[in-house]
């Protein structure tokens, strides 16, 4: 995988997870999904592309963002994580704050960021 490779389906999460999101939701975001990828040692497209693991791959009929501008700021939010330190203490997971999961309860909250909420 190429580094620009990377950097699009990293943007590309960011995107459909968190473009309403401010600034530090799109941040953390990105972190998590570049924390996974560290953690198991694997490119990022094949983190986000796993299966059930983030909910807009399961049912898009085109990963083709349909909002340029804000396809931009989460390039820019991207940028930002790969140049600063982690402040989501290694977050590895997230969900919607309107939403309480079951694998929760096999993980830590960290904190919330935006309307999501964080987890080791």
């Amino acid at each position: 995988m190429t580094l620009l490779e990377g950097l699009l389906w990293l943007t590309l999460n960011v995107y459909h997870e968190a473009r309403s999101e401010p600034q530090i939701g799109q941040l953390a975001v990105a972190f998590v999904t570049l924390n996974r990828a560290n953690e198991k040692g694997v490119p990022i497209k094949e983190v986000v592309q796993e299966p059930h693991q983030f909910s807009w791959t399961l049912n898009k009929d085109s990963y083709v963002p349909d909002d340029p501008k804000a396809f931009l700021e989460c390039m820019h939010s991207v940028y930002l994580a790969l140049q600063t330190n982690d402040f989501t203490q290694g977050a590895t997971h997230f969900h919607r704050e309107s939403v309480e999961p079951r694998w929760t309860a096999s993980y830590t909250f960290l904190d919330q960021y935006g309307s999501h909420k964080f987890y080791k």
